[in-house]
Order: C-alpha cells, then sequence, then structure tokens
C-alpha cells in the first residue's frame, strides 16, 4: 500500500490511507516489549481499576485513553505502560493521535505507522480555517476505525505542557467529537485517563510515574460535555501520578 505524503493539500489521500492502514501486531508488540526495558514506569491505580480494566479489555470493549503531555518521550512512556499493564492485548489495534508534522521523515513516520498512528493537521500550524475538513475526515477516521475494533489514545492537550506539570492544560472538543461520532457509529466507548508525572523538573524521563484511574462509562452526550469528563478524568489521573512519584 503506497503511503500518500502527510500534507495538508493531501489530506483526502492520507486519511484514505490511514482508514485502511494495518500494522503488522507482532512487530509492534516487539517494540513495544523493547520499550518497556528502556522506558520503566511505575504503575498505579485506584482501589479496582487493574481489575476492571482487564475485564474491559477481556470483554473488548472500545477504549478512548487520554494521556496528559509533558515531553516529546510521552508516547515511549504510553507504551512501556501498555505493556506493563491489562492494555498489552490491544497493542497493534490502538489507533495514536499524532502532530502531522511526526510523518515527515521517512524513518520516523514508519515508526509512527507501526504504533498506530493516525495524523492530525493543528489549527496553530496551518490556521483553523485551513484545517476544518481534514480535523472532520480525521474524526471520522478515528471513529470508523473504533467500529471496526480498534482503540484510540490521545494527548487531548494537543502540545507538551510547559508551564505547570501537576495541572492539566486546556482540553478541546476534539476528543468529545470523535467519542460522540463512535456513539452514532453504534458503539458505546469507554474512557480511561492516565496520568503521567516525572517529579520536580522532569528530571528522570525513563522512570515516570503513572496513574490509571478507573475506568468511566456513560459518557455525556455532546461533545463538550464529554470534553470537560475527560479534563477532569485526566486530571484526577495527574493527581494520582503526582502523589504517587
Amino acid at each position: 500500500m503506497d503511503r500518500p505524503a502527510v500534507i495538508l493539500e493531501n489530506d483526502e489521500s492520507v486519511y484514505d490511507f490511514y482508514l485502511r492502514h494495518q500494522q503488522n501486531r507482532q512487530v509492534a508488540r516487539l517494540a513495544y516489549a523493547a520499550l518497556a526495558r528502556r522506558f520503566k514506569p511505575r504503575l498505579s491505580y485506584p482501589e479496582g481499576a487493574r481489575e476492571e480494566l482487564r475485564r474491559l479489555v477481556y470483554d473488548d470493549t472500545r477504549l478512548i485513553i487520554a494521556i496528559n503531555h509533558l515531553t516529546e518521550t510521552d508516547p515511549y512512556t504510553v507504551a512501556a505502560t501498555a505493556w506493563a499493564s491489562p492494555l498489552r492485548p490491544v497493542i497493534g489495534r490502538t489507533r495514536v493521535l499524532a502532530k502531522d508534522e511526526l510523518f515527515q521523515e521517512p524513518k520516523q513516520r514508519k515508526r509512527i505507522d507501526m504504533m498506530g498512528g493516525i495524523p492530525v493537521f493543528r489549527g496553530k500550524n496551518h490556521g483553523m480555517r485551513a484545517v476544518s475538513a481534514a480535523g472532520s475526515r480525521m474524526m471520522d477516521v478515528s471513529a470508523e476505525r473504533m467500529r471496526r475494533g480498534d482503540d484510540l489514545a490521545v494527548f487531548p492537550e494537543g502540545t507538551c505542557n510547559l508551564e505547570d506539570p501537576t495541572r492539566v492544560q486546556h482540553v478541546g472538543s476534539g476528543i468529545g467529537h470523535i467519542a460522540a461520532r463512535v456513539r452514532k457509529l453504534g458503539v458505546e466507548p469507554v474512557l480511561i485517563c492516565i496520568g503521567l508525572s516525572y517529579g520536580p523538573g522532569s528530571e528522570n524521563l525513563k522512570s515516570a510515574s503513572v496513574h490509571i484511574e478507573n475506568p468511566i462509562g456513560d459518557l455525556p452526550e455532546k461533545p463538550i460535555e464529554i470534553s470537560r469528563v475527560v479534563a477532569a478524568g485526566m486530571q484526577k489521573a495527574l493527581d494520582g501520578a503526582v502523589a504517587a512519584y
């Protein structure tokens, strides 16, 4: 399958490709296992959360995984977390939203494609009006991939938090719109919020405190209300990660 150039002017071909693309699950699992050996997150859960997450994965429930964003190495920490947690079985069938510039360099793009990446053209880079149609296609592709059996991982803040690593930044309505579109396709997604903390000053990027909160089902109907639930859940998960550091 030919890989179209990930540029905004080519967004229809780009999202047609990522609607169909499927990485090699075995290669993905090997890569995640290797990352887990390098990045050794210390996981914590509220009482019963680990067992409930394991049940959801076993029951093949569709998951939207929301993570706070602190550094460019966060995806490696999250990959290591997936390997070390009940999320291991979903490796290879989880889509990960990532900014479009990460898809420009060929070797890096192959790695991101292997990890299940779907490009996002951001308004801050291209202008909100310019990315409107592409953003809608990205949401449609994400929802359809979930309908077909994939899960979705998102950094809803959209950029690294350089201000206060203990407070979640603004969460836009995009994740809410995706969840609402998934529901319209007849699938009830469950929200999993994961908090990352590298401690004061983020000195140790290879030993993060990672807190996986209780799953959240029965999401609201309106996208903006879903996004508020996401923001609150992410803050609760981040508080847990900071407390456990």
